[in-house]
C-alpha cells in the first residue's frame, strides 16, 4: 500500500457474492479490494466509511453488449453520456459494439475509440471489432489483450457489417483468435416475410409484425447454422441476444468445468425477460428490438434458462434512438432502445417475483461476463480484485420518469414503470462515483479504466 492511498470501508452491507449472500464490510485501499469482513470479525481501520445498513452490496455489473453511438450517431449519445447512464445503473464496465459511424472495422477505427473513451468514458471501457467480408486479415492483428471479441452479423445491418459470403464465415470460425459474438436472423427468410406482410399490409406493417418479419424461424436457422460452423472448425461462439425457445435446443448447460468446456454460449438481454409481443399494442415502436421481442412463451423459457444455466450472460443491447426515430411500424421505426440505467433495479424486480434467485442475477450479471470474456481481476469481490461494487436499496422505489433518465436520447421503454430497488451507490476502481443516487462526473472521468482480457479460454 501507497502512504497516499486512502482506505475506504463499506460498512455492514448484505454483500451477494459467488453464491452466497451474508453481512459484512468490505476494505478498499486506493483501488482494490483489500479486505472482506464479516459482521462477527473485527473491523480494519479506514479514512471514511460508508455506511451500508439495510443496503444490499454486488459487484459492479458487466455490460458487455452496449452501442453508445460514438462516433457518429452522438445525437442519440455519446461515450460520456451513456457510461454515465451506465453507473446510475451499477453498471461499471462495458464493451460497444462496432456499428457506428465510421464502423470500427479497421484497426485505426478501434484505436481511435480507445483514445475517446481514455477522454471520454465514465465507466471500465472496452470494444469489439467488426467482421466484414472483406477485412478477414485483420482479425490475426487485433490486440487481444484489450478486444473483447469478434461481432458478426448473420443477420440484417446496416452498412458492409452483413457478413454472407459462405468462405468468409467459415474463415472468420476457423481462424478468428478470440470470442465470435453472432447476430443471428438469416437475411433470407426475413427477405421473405417483408415480401409476405409488405404485401397484405402496405409499405410499413404495424409494429405488431414486427416478430413476424424478424421470425422465431430466421432466428433458428441462423443460429442454427453458426452453431454446427463452430462445432466443425472448433470456434468458440457466443450467440448475442436470443429470443427464441426454439433457439435454447441448440445449447447446452455448463458442467462443473464451466467455460472452459462449454463452447458454445448464449446471451440472453433484459427486455426479453421483460416485455412480450402484448406490449407491442401498448408501447408500439418502443419495445421494437432487432431480434424482436417474442411471446410470453419464450419469455418463460429464456428465464427457466437463467435458473438451469442454459444460457450463460445477462446484457442489455442498450441501443439509443431519438424519440423521432422511434415512430412508424414494424419497417419503419428504427429498432433499439436505452436500457442500461435500469437493467440492474428490472433484474432484481425479477427477484422480488420469484423468478430467480439474486446470487443469479450477480452470477449472469458480474461473474460470469468475466469468466466468460476472460476479463482481468473483476466480476466478482474478491480480495486484490478492482473495487468495482454497487449498493442497492431493496426498500427503496425507482419511478422511471424523463427526470431521471440519463440517456441522451431522453426517452425509456420503462417509462411509468415503479422498480422497488434503487442503486444508490456505485464505486469504481474504488472511488465512491455515486453517492444517494447521484454522479460525480469529474471523479468518475478520473477513475475508470480499460478492460484487460488476460484469462482467455483456450480455442
Amino acid at each position: 500500500m501507497r502512504r497516499d492511498e486512502k482506505r475506504l470501508l463499506i460498512h455492514n452491507a448484505e454483500i451477494v457474492n459467488e453464491g452466497e449472500s451474508f453481512r459484512g464490510s468490505i476494505l478498499i485501499t486506493g483501488e482494490r479490494i483489500t479486505d472482506i469482513v464479516r459482521e462477527d470479525e473485527p473491523l480494519p481501520s479506514a479514512d471514511e466509511i460508508i455506511e451500508a445498513e439495510g443496503l444490499l452490496c454486488l459487484p459492479g455489473v458487466i455490460d458487455m453488449h452496449v452501442h453508445f453511438r460514438e462516433p457518429g450517431l452522438t445525437a442519440k449519445g455519446s461515450i460520456t453520456s451513456e457510461s454515465g447512464a451506465a453507473l446510475l445503473g451499477g453498471v461499471t464496465s462495458y464493451a460497444e459494439m462496432p456499428n457506428t459511424l465510421p464502423q470500427t472495422i479497421t484497426l485505426e477505427t478501434w484505436e481511435d475509440k480507445m483514445r475517446r473513451a481514455e477522454e471520454e468514458s465514465m465507466g471500465n471501457y472496452s470494444f469489439m471489432f467488426g467482421a466484414t467480408n472483406e477485412n478477414v486479415d485483420l482479425l490475426s492483428r487485433l490486440d487481444l489483450k484489450h478486444t473483447p471479441g469478434v461481432k458478426v452479423f448473420m443477420g440484417s445491418s446496416t452498412g458492409n457489417m452483413l457478413v454472407d459470403a459462405p468462405e468468409t464465415l467459415r474463415r472468420i470460425f476457423a481462424e478468428c483468435p478470440t470470442l465470435i459474438c453472432i447476430h443471428s436472423e438469416d437475411e433470407g427468410i426475413i427477405r421473405a416475410n417483408k415480401a409476405k406482410y409488405t404485401a397484405l399490409y402496405g409499405d410499413d406493417p404495424e409494429v405488431k409484425f414486427h416478430p413476424l418479419i424478424r421470425s422465431r424461424e430466421a432466428c433458428y436457422e441462423c443460429s442454427r447454422r453458426a452453431v454446427a460452423m463452430a462445432e466443425e472448425t472448433g470456434a468458440r461462439l457466443h450467440i448475442l441476444h436470443l429470443s427464441t425457445e426454439d433457439e435454447l435446443s441448440l445449447l447446452k448447460p455448463r458442467t462443473a468445468e464451466g467455460f472452459r468446456s462449454k463452447r458454445i454460449t448464449g446471451e440472453v438481454c433484459v427486455h426479453y425477460l421483460w416485455f412480450t409481443d402484448k406490449d407491442y399494442e401498448r408501447l408500439g415502436a418502443r419495445v421494437k428490438w432487432n431480434p424482436a421481442i417474442k411471446t410470453e412463451r419464450d419469455r418463460a423459457a429464456l428465464r427457466a434458462a437463467i435458473n438451469s444455466g442454459l444460457v450463460d450472460v445477462v446484457s442489455t443491447d442498450h441501443s439509443p434512438h431519438l424519440p423521432e426515430e422511434k415512430v412508424g411500424g414494424a419497417l419503419g421505426a428504427k429498432s433499439g432502445g436505452p436500457l442500461v440505467q435500469f437493467s440492474l433495479p428490472l433484474m432484481l424486480e425479477l427477484v422480488r417475483e420469484g423468478i430467480f434467485p439474486i446470487e443469479r442475477v450477480v452470477e449472469y450479471m458480474a461473474h460470469n461476463p468475466a469468466l466468460l470474456y476472460g476479463i482481468e481481476e473483476r466480476g466478482f469481490i474478491r480480495k486484490g480484485y478492482f473495487a468495482d461494487l454497487v449498493l442497492v436499496d431493496p426498500h427503496k422505489s425507482t419511478t422511471v420518469t424523463k427526470e431521471v433518465i440519463r440517456s441522451k436520447c431522453g426517452w425509456s421503454p420503462f417509462e411509468g414503470e415503479t422498480f422497488h430497488s434503487s442503486v444508490v451507490g456505485t464505486i469504481l476502481n474504488g472511488a465512491p462515483v455515486v453517492r444517494g443516487g447521484v454522479l460525480d462526473e469529474k471523479l468518475a472521468l478520473r477513475s475508470k479504466r480499460a478492460l484487460t482480457f488476460g484469462n482467455r479460454l483456450p480455442r
